[in-house]
């Protein structure tokens, strides 16, 4: 079984035990395409944006779910579907605990270009609009939470506070020795890195000496990437955060995302399922779009900001 298959079936479990997708469960579990159909069976999303700022309004508890739909807008690779390859690999092939021990000087530099690439990389009008959506309704005593799938930090740099990084982050590292977890914004993040990462596929795959890659100050053990890799778990606490947020919100945005990876992929049907709006926000539709009560076609960039400004019910700006 694939890692994400498995995570997906321990947040079903997971939710299930704790009574959070009652409604989902009829659409999982093993019944009749009938039964099935009468679970998600609904009319064809809404674009109507006057609704949504309705709800919008009213809503006490926001969560917001972005996937790489996001970042490509700043101009970030996602490294899936065509032309998705770093020199001649995608990143699942660079991206497991197996290719780091096998050429942990090869993922090293992988994620050193990748490091180096988003520190020319800049947030875009939909990162901002959720940063200044937050700041705003919480001077209202309303709350806005940003899960995002990304491990880039541009809803940092946008000025997101109340965010949940469920995949990790390129710019903090974890000792494999005694597992101290750091941020690191070097550049380049150790000498021997200097001038490698070129995704160019007829770039030479030399080996720099495992004791020159980057190493820990407290323990010089080797330090990885702080991300969740293919073969590993979400982290627990982490995990725990989504769920409340997940279980309280009354209004859910799902942005740039392919609704296809899991478990991120089950986050807002499971909200949609109990009853709560949710509104995607995607330059096409997805797998589940047709699960959710909106469907806003087109760069996010250009979508979100609108739907995210002040309304003219608020009283405080």
């Amino acid at each position: 079984m694939g890692y994400y298959h498995t995570v997906a079936l321990m947040l079903f479990l997971h939710f299930t035990t704790r009574r959070l997708v009652s409604q989902v469960y009829c659409g999982l579990k093993t019944a009749s395409a009938k039964k099935q159909r009468t679970c998600y069976e609904m009319a064809r999303p809404s674009s109507n944006m006057a609704e949504f700022r309705e709800i919008f309004a009213k809503a006490k508890h926001i969560t917001i779910i972005t996937g790489a739909g996001v970042s490509a807008e700043s101009g970030v690779p996602t490294f899936r579907g065509a032309g998705g390859y770093w020199r001649k690999w995608q990143a699942q092939d660079l991206a497991t605990p197996g290719a780091f021990a096998k050429n942990p000087s090869r993922v090293w530099e992988f994620y050193h270009y990748r490091r180096e690439l988003m520190m020319t990389k800049h947030p875009n009008p939909a990162h901002i609009a959720m940063a200044e959506c937050e700041a705003r309704l919480n001077r209202q005593g309303r709350s806005v939470v940003v899960i995002t799938q990304n491990i880039d930090e541009l809803h940092r740099k946008a000025g997101t506070k109340h965010l949940l990084e469920i995949h990790g982050s390129l710019f903090k590292t974890r000792c494999t020795s005694c597992g101290n977890v750091t941020a690191n914004y070097k550049s380049p993040i150790c000498p021997a890195l200097a001038g490698k990462g070129a995704p160019d596929p007829d770039a030479e795959d030399t080996r720099i000496p495992v004791e020159d890659l980057p190493r820990c100050d407290d323990c010089n053990g080797l330090l990885r990437p702080h991300v969740v890799w293919f073969g590993e778990t979400l982290d627990s606490d982490v995990f725990t955060e989504v769920e409340k947020e997940l279980e309280i919100c009354d209004l859910c945005l799902v942005v740039g995302t392919s609704s296809l990876v899991n478990p991120a992929a089950m986050f807002a049907p499971h909200v949609s399922a109990r009853g709560v709006p949710v509104a995607e926000f995607n330059m096409q539709s997805t797998p589940a779009t047709d699960k959710f009560r909106f469907h806003f076609q087109g760069p996010c960039g250009t979508t979100l900001p609108p739907a995210l400004a002040r309304h003219e019910t608020e009283l405080i700006s």
